[in-house]
């Protein structure tokens, strides 16, 4: 049997040791320290535009927060992208809130500025005026940041921007992570980057940034005992952690290339296949290329081919299956036009890690190759 070939596996520099080693002898082994500023800092040098960074235990952490941060509770109703990964949706619920689940468009698989104002206005007439958005950059391509925000601007809806497939990417030359009233990343062990697990909020103040931190600490209050007027969470790095995403900072840029790099890899060998179609970077926007990601004519085509990469030890996944296909959502609002219903059908996410070699890319497209040969 060939060695297994992961869709996605951490990377690591060579340089976390020296942080993490630090923290050991200076027994900064805590949820706070020297890393974990320093990761912030690092984060903060390269989002730019004013951002203020708190590091936290995930991506979901930080996107529950920052619902929290927006005022959102119990019996709101909060817009998600329906084609995302369910950590987008959960916090949600967390809150006691109701999803809103919206359709995707096609030129970026991401949320749909027409249905989304077609959301909008049906809840506002049913008498239920959303409290917040939250749009996701799919697999790394931004979604469409101007038609987007002009609608949530028109009905002074805030947006939580989801980050967490997208460090690195851009849109118009800005990075995403700082578009959105308030914005997360995750450093989960197949992203980008990775720290084992763990994520942060992008806040455009630092009194906001504070706030977070606060909440993420227990909420404890300034006083010599143990006082609480809020309701906390224990969702802080650890100083351990951020030493990992010190050293993953230094190799960003390059993990981003790396990436682009395997995508662009398979277009190459795959453009004489009419089944295979890809997802193209509008003008404008600039995607980190997270996983590479493929559509197929049929469903069957699509389950044939993943089932003939497996066979070869080869790791290969659909694209997200629609919250509102998700049986846990079921009876959530939606506002669907087939987009991501299409996507889940055919769509398939080749390995895409920035350590994948030559000889490893290299037998996806043999795998491949071979599959539709005997098709």
């Amino acid at each position: 049997m060939n060695e297994k070939i992961w869709l996605s596996s951490p990377h690591m520099s060579g340089n976390e040791q020296a942080y993490i080693k630090e923290a050991f002898d200076t027994n900064w082994v805590a949820p706070l320290g020297p890393n974990v500023n320093g990761f912030e800092n690092d984060l903060q040098s390269y989002l730019g535009k004013e951002s203020h960074i708190a590091a936290l235990a995930s991506g979901t952490s930080a996107l529950h927060l920052s619902l929290i941060l927006l005022g959102v509770t119990a019996g709101d109703e909060v817009i998600c992208q329906s084609k995302t990964f369910s950590a987008s949706a959960n916090p949600i619920v967390y809150q006691g809130a109701t999803p809103v689940f919206v359709d995707s468009e096609s030129t970026t698989w991401n949320l749909c500025p027409i249905q989304l104002e077609i959301a909008i206005k049906d809840r506002i007439a049913k008498g239920k005026k959303p409290k917040a958005i939250i749009a996701v950059h799919l697999y790394g391509m931004p979604y469409n940041v101007d038609a987007i925000h002009k609608v949530a601007k028109t009905y002074d809806i805030p947006i939580i921007e989801d980050s967490a497939e997208s460090l690195g990417s851009h849109y118009k030359g800005q990075n995403c992570g700082t578009f959105g009233d308030l914005a997360i990343l995750s450093f989960n062990g197949n992203k980008i980057i990775t720290t084992s697990g763990g994520g942060a909020l992008v806040a455009p103040t630092k009194a906001l940034k504070d706030k977070a931190v606060f909440l993420a600490t227990q909420a404890r209050d300034n006083a010599p005992h143990y006082l609480h007027s809020h309701i906390g969470y224990n969702y802080r790095m650890s100083n351990i952690v951020a030493g990992i995403g010190r050293g993953q900072m230094t190799i960003l840029d390059s993990h981003v290339a790396k990436r682009r790099a395997n995508h662009e890899f398979y277009k190459n060998a795959f453009q004489h296949i009419d089944k295979i179609s890809f997802l193209s970077e509008p003008e404008g926007y600039f995607s980190n290329r997270w996983l590479s990601c493929i559509l197929l004519d049929s469903y069957d085509t699509r389950e044939g081919l993943r089932l003939a990469l497996e066979k070869e030890n080869i790791e290969s996944r659909p694209l997200w299956k629609p919250m509102h296909q998700q049986p846990v959502f079921k009876d959530a609002p939606s506002y669907l036009n087939g987009v991501s219903d299409e996507l889940f059908e055919k769509g398939l996410c080749l390995p895409s890690g920035s350590n994948l070699s030559d000889v490893e890319l290299n037998r996806v497209k043999t795998a491949i190759n071979v599959y539709f040969e005997k098709c």
